[in-house]
């Protein structure tokens, strides 16, 4: 295990990640890197250095792609997608790599598959990314979900521990699985996301877990949100959770397809489009560098290594 990781910590409206790109690494940096119990430690917020997630970068694997990118959660587990990741990861690549400047889009790999993204640049900064996320996923084999595998699940009644009556739930996958919630207020979307958005992420339909969104629609076009994320807990933003949301609203009335919608998350806004036949989801928002730093391995596992 090498002694030392590079890494540039990134957000995306407050959702934070330790970006390593491992493209051309030695092989003890690589695995130094993916190593879970370094994952952990790194993303410790006391003891580490703090974030959400840790996003390795890696040689391509699809035939147009630039990078690939894993999602690897603050608790060590693995996740299939993260769009405030993503947008992190374009960023890192726009602006460090001179061979991706000259694109008119990077295409990253991702547990979602290749994904097209877009940069709006100022001077030598990138300041938003518009991704194509590709078709959401409504059945329930797709998600996965129990139950009959071809069947869509829209406003389907829940009962989750600690709630104090049945929820309406509509599952959308966008690579990853969204469980979302409708509800009358904003307030109400945070309270139900801190109380049992952990039974919901655990429920027994969802044999992977599942990210869960509570979400007050305030117009057609406007949304609040509140997300449970799978692995982290409450998040500032879910890009993929904003993504799923507005699609389960188009899908039960709340929105229109084709029409942008505003995503207001406790870190900032997205813009989301779903196309209106449904074929792809467009989601627009920013990345921020945070700043560059390099890793104690031995020291931030010994620091968080629990006291016997």
């Amino acid at each position: 295990m090498t002694r030392s990781v590079p890494f540039a910590k990134y957000h995306g409206l407050g959702n934070d990640f330790l970006v390593v790109d491992l493209r051309g690494a030695t092989a003890a940096l690589a695995d130094t890197t993916q190593d879970l119990d370094v994952v952990r430690a790194a993303c410790d917020r006391q003891f580490g250095v703090g974030g959400d997630g840790v996003l390795p970068i890696l040689p391509p694997v699809s035939a147009d792609g630039d990078a690939r990118m894993r999602v690897l959660n603050s608790d060590g587990s693995e996740a299939e997608m993260c769009g405030n990741g993503l947008r992190c990861v374009v960023k890192h690549l726009w602006e460090r790599d001179p061979a991706l400047r000259a694109k008119d889009a990077i295409v990253v790999d991702t547990g979602a598959g290749p994904l097209r993204c877009a940069v709006t640049v100022e001077g030598d900064q990138v300041r938003t990314v518009t991704v194509d996320m590709g078709r959401p996923r409504l059945t329930r084999a797709e998600l996965p979900m129990t139950g009959p595998g071809d069947e869509r699940v829209v406003e389907v009644p829940i009962d989750l521990a600690g709630d104090d009556r049945p929820r309406l739930v509509t599952a959308v996958s966008m690579g990853n699985p969204h469980a979302i919630v409708f509800v009358d207020s904003a307030a109400e979307s945070r309270r139900l996301a801190e109380t049992v958005g952990p039974a919901l992420e655990r429920h027994a339909w969802f044999p992977n877990k599942t990210n869960a969104e509570f979400a007050h629609v305030r117009s057609p076009r406007e949304i609040d949100l509140w997300v449970w994320e799978r692995g982290c807990g409450i998040t500032l933003a879910c890009g993929t959770g904003a993504c799923a949301t507005v699609v389960a609203a188009c899908l039960t009335g709340r929105a229109t397809a084709g029409d942008e919608v505003t995503v207001h998350l406790p870190g900032g806004d997205l813009a989301i489009t779903v196309a209106p036949d449904l074929s792809r989801v467009l989601m627009r928002g920013p990345a921020a560098h945070v700043f560059d730093g390099d890793l104690d391995v031995a020291g931030t596992l010994a620091a968080t290594r629990p006291v016997s």
